[in-house]
């Protein structure tokens, strides 16, 4: 205790007590700056509660102001295309794996007849890869979407999906269907916090709340939304992090817009040297010559223009302040591309200055950023694919005797995700040819990062060999034989040298 503590103890007991209680607790925060509450953090005041407490008041805030940039900004654009090209693309093609050859191509040609418009979508409007990249724009805008399993006649298969938004969930429902349950934004939860079903709102055609609501299982439903924490029950919107500054950035961008618009213009004033309508009462000039008017007139290329005698020319013309907005722009729009885990060049389009090197590099990182959501997709897909084939099952159109003897063998499968292009195609092909001799890779790796399944890959091989050897042409081809390849017998061929 210093001097002025030991004067103000005398003075004032209280005073000191709690002159020493806060200093002892500013020395425990003196630990941890981010913890301290000092001219730097002192608007900084949080507190801790559960994701549903701190989600609930800000859900529908955010997701209208989501839904406005994605509207209106052509940033939050881009960064949602670059989702539906990178998590969704072309689409993923479906290998079913039952170990019955005959039966999975059965699989395979009703599945790719499902996917089609008027048999996958109850409105028969989107194809199942429409449905999969609306799936991820609202993900990102508004947190997640709700996917129906409908069983409905009219299709390859009696089973449909239907799409909602989760506005459509009654959020006012408080009385469960099920004794001991409780809900919550309109999700029924158990005392596991499991769902086990969805009050759903109805409404007419034009949007409008008609009915009460209808109580759907959860085996009938696939919410598709992120989880981030263990106490999260609803969605929130992906965007949440990096809306405020697309929206600064925005503004910015239009001001900047008006700045050089305003910039561009060029304004002529007219000095007369005599009042426009001359001396005297009848305002006419001596000699009763028509004074000289100079409104409407206009600025034109080559122009050449009398002026009144005296008269003189004033010219207004903006000049740029020269602040280098682009370089803000640039540093904007890589804050706001980390902030959703991809690379400026992802989101801006912006190649220049880049590498083959830099190029490669952002790529695989932003693969990497995308495999969460291409993992997400594919949990989707798979359950809906799970109920294709038992609909097909319970309908006749898959004969398989044993299926519910051995279920989970039927409903192996895997999806292969069509290609993306080659940023240097040479020295891609260089790179899996080392990694295929090396070992590194194997002829399914390779086939799969290029979207085809290798055993049809080979097969489309041996079919192009043959039939251009029919014909009288030697087309080349690949041989991998192992005693071949590696110890160099067999065919002629020695090891490490190059394949057919």
């Amino acid at each position: 205790m210093g001097i002025i503590d030991g004067f103000l103890a005398a003075v004032s007991p209280r005073k000191a007590c709690e002159r020493e209680a806060w200093r002892r607790y500013l020395d425990v925060l003196r630990n941890y700056d981010a913890a301290g509450y000092g001219r730097l953090n002192s608007h900084w005041r949080v507190q801790n509660e559960s994701a549903e407490l701190t989600d609930r008041a800000s859900r529908d805030i955010m997701r209208a102001r989501a839904r406005d940039l994605e509207r209106n900004s052509d940033i939050a654009q881009a960064i949602l295309y670059a989702y539906k090209r990178n998590v969704v693309g072309k689409g993923y093609t479906l290998r079913a794996k039952t170990g019955d050859e005959e039966l999975n191509n059965s699989i395979e040609t009703a599945w790719r007849q499902w996917c089609k418009a008027r048999s996958c979508d109850v409105t028969g409007e989107q194809s199942f890869n429409q449905i999969l990249r609306m799936a991820v724009d609202r993900k990102k805008v508004d947190g997640g979407m709700l996917i129906l399993y409908r069983f409905t006649e009219g299709g390859v298969v009696p089973f449909k999906l239907q799409t909602l938004e989760v506005d459509e969930l009654d959020t006012q429902r408080a009385t469960p269907h099920g004794g001991g349950n409780k809900v919550v934004g309109g999700v029924e939860y158990d005392r596991y916090r499991k769902p086990v079903g969805y009050w759903i709102k109805q409404y007419d055609i034009e949007g409008y709340e008609t009915y009460d609501p209808v109580f759907v299982e959860a085996k009938y439903v696939y919410f598709f939304k992120t989880k981030k924490r263990p106490s999260q029950l609803r969605e929130i919107t992906d965007m949440a992090p990096t809306m405020t500054r697309i929206r600064d950035t925005n503004e910015f961008i239009n001001a900047v817009a008006v700045k050089e618009r305003i910039a561009a213009c060029l304004a002529v004033f007219i000095k007369r040297a005599l009042p426009a309508n001359g001396f005297g009462r009848g305002g006419t000039p001596s000699g009763g010559a028509e004074p000289v008017n100079y409104e409407g007139k206009k600025l034109t290329p080559g122009m050449i223009q009398s002026l009144g005698a005296g008269d003189d020319v004033q010219v207004v013309d903006p000049k740029n302040a020269g602040t280098d907005s682009a370089s803000f722009l640039r540093v904007q729009q890589g804050l706001i591309a980390a902030g959703q885990g991809l690379s400026y060049e992802a989101v801006s389009r912006d190649m220049v200055g880049s590498t083959y090197s830099s190029a490669r590099q952002n790529a695989i990182e932003d693969e990497s950023t995308y495999a969460e959501d291409t993992e997400l997709l594919t949990d989707l897909m798979s359950e809906i694919y799970e109920q294709f084939v038992i609909s097909g099952v319970l309908s006749g159109l898959f004969d398989i005797p044993d299926f519910w003897k051995s279920r989970q063998k039927y409903l192996e499968h895997s999806w292969v995700k069509a290609p993306k292009k080659w940023i240097d195609p040479l020295k891609e092909s260089n790179a899996n040819k080392i990694a295929l001799q090396s070992g590194q890779k194997t002829y399914p790796d390779i086939c799969a990062e290029q979207g085809k399944d290798w055993k049809d890959a080979i097969d489309e091989t041996a079919e192009m060999l043959k039939y251009g050897r029919e014909r009288g042409i030697e087309m080349g081809g690949v041989i991998f034989g192992k005693s071949e390849f590696f110890s160099g017998e067999g065919g002629g061929e020695q090891a490490g040298q190059e394949p057919r």
